[in-house]
Parts: structure tokens; sequence; C-alpha cells
């Protein structure tokens, strides 16, 4: 079964078990975020949030609010009903049942973090991010799918690092000497590597089949909150709220 028709799976098991789904008071919303509300005013300026490649997503179940990345926003008002019955074959549909599956999961305590880290702290979770490799697994080579340049440039003055993104832009340009490689090259630099550390993105644009391989593999970002725990991934997002 495909990986996020696995999460659907899971999740539909969870809502049912809590009757959230006949119930039409509860409402699922979804609107894209101003890069300013999503990551705040952080010094570097290199993130794709606010390069305006990619926005961010949210969704809100009672109190509660989870995040998604896509390249195709929307607005979206609906009941659970409604988003389990998405078909999941566009970006904009998975970005929906993700942020949903993020928000419900954090009403009912199963994963928290949900939101987005802001200002600075995306450089202080690149750091975290070392020391969380470090102390795990040595000094492995890393291959990094989507480029967080924080993460790169944090990891690249100690390990081996290779990294590829989707965006043709980025595609051939360096940072902290790490040429980002196209994510055609994805299966070829995971066989290199010895740990993956994956964007959760990859969940929300249909790509995640392509990054999970029997190397240790941990996702980053909000996206992966939800999709991660169902699935039994490991997750890092330590800065985010």
């Amino acid at each position: 079964m495909p990986i996020l028709g696995l999460c659907r799976r899971k999740f539909d098991e969870l809502v049912s078990s809590h009757e959230f789904l006949g119930d039409e008071v509860e409402v699922v919303t979804a609107r894209p975020l101003a890069p300013e509300e999503a990551i705040g005013v952080p010094t570097r300026r290199d993130f794709p949030l606010l390069k305006g490649k990619e926005v961010m997503i949210q969704a809100r179940f009672r109190e509660s609010s989870g995040q998604a990345y896509t390249d195709m926003p929307a607005p979206f008002r609906g009941s659970l009903a409604d988003v389990m019955a998405l078909p999941l074959e566009t970006n904009f549909e998975r970005a929906v049942f993700v942020a949903t599956c993020n928000a419900v999961m954090r009403h009912l305590g199963l994963v928290d973090r949900t939101l987005h880290c802001r200002d600075n702290e995306p450089e202080e979770c690149a750091r975290l991010l070392c020391e969380h490799v470090s102390e795990r697994f040595g000094s492995p080579p890393v291959a990094v799918i989507g480029l967080q340049p924080a993460i790169i440039s944090a990891l690249a003055g100690r390990f081996r690092v290779r990294a590829t993104d989707m965006d043709p832009a980025n595609i051939g340009t360096f940072r902290q000497g790490v040429v980002i490689e196209s994510a055609e090259r994805n299966h070829e630099i995971i066989e290199w590597a010895d740990l993956v550390l994956s964007t959760g993105t990859v969940l929300a644009n249909g790509t995640v089949e392509d990054v999970l391989s029997d190397k240790p593999t941990i996702f980053y970002g909000v996206t992966a909150a939800g999709p991660a725990k169902l699935i039994g991934y490991e997750r890092f997002c330590p800065c985010s709220h």
C-alpha cells in the first residue's frame, strides 16, 4: 500500500474510534499562510517559504492547528469526512489531508510541535539536529532530501553531505560547499548515505516513496508530524510550536 494510503487508513481508524467523522459541528479549515505568519522574520532570507516557491497551509480542528508545506495552496473548508473523501491525487489534496492529520492528532495529544518554528529558530533547529545526528550515529555520510538551507549549512561543517531538491532554480547551486543535486538522483544519493534526513514535504507532494529505504531515516519539519507517527518513522522538529 502506498505510504500516504497507509496513513489515511490508520488516520481513518483513529478518527472513527473517536466518532469525529459523524460530528457535523466540527469543521476543518485550511488556508495559505503569508510567509511572516509561518516563519516570522529570520535573519537569513533563503528559506523556500520566503522565496514564494512553497507556502504553508494551516488546518484547524477544535482548538488545535496543524500545518503542511505545499506548492499548490487554496482555501478549504469542510468536515473531517470531507477530508477523508479527498482522493489525494494532487499536492493540494495531500497537503489538506496532512495538515488536518496534524491538527487532529495534536488535539488528541498524539503529536506536538505542529506549527512552524519562527524567526531564527530554524538556525537553532539545525544546530540541535547536528548534535542529534552525532550522538545517535557518529559521523555518517548524510543524504538531505529537500533544501533546508540552515540544516545543510550546519551539517556541512561536520559531516559528508549530499543534498537534493525539486526546484530547478536550486539545482546546481552550492550551500556551504554542498552542491544541490536533482531529486531525480535521490535513489543514488540514498544508496551512498548511511543516514537520510528528509523534509516532511515529501508526504504532501507525492514523492515519499522515492525517499524510504532500509537506511535510517529521520523526517524534519512540521509537515511530517502526524504521518510519521502513524507509520512509525522518527521526526526531528525541536523548535516548532
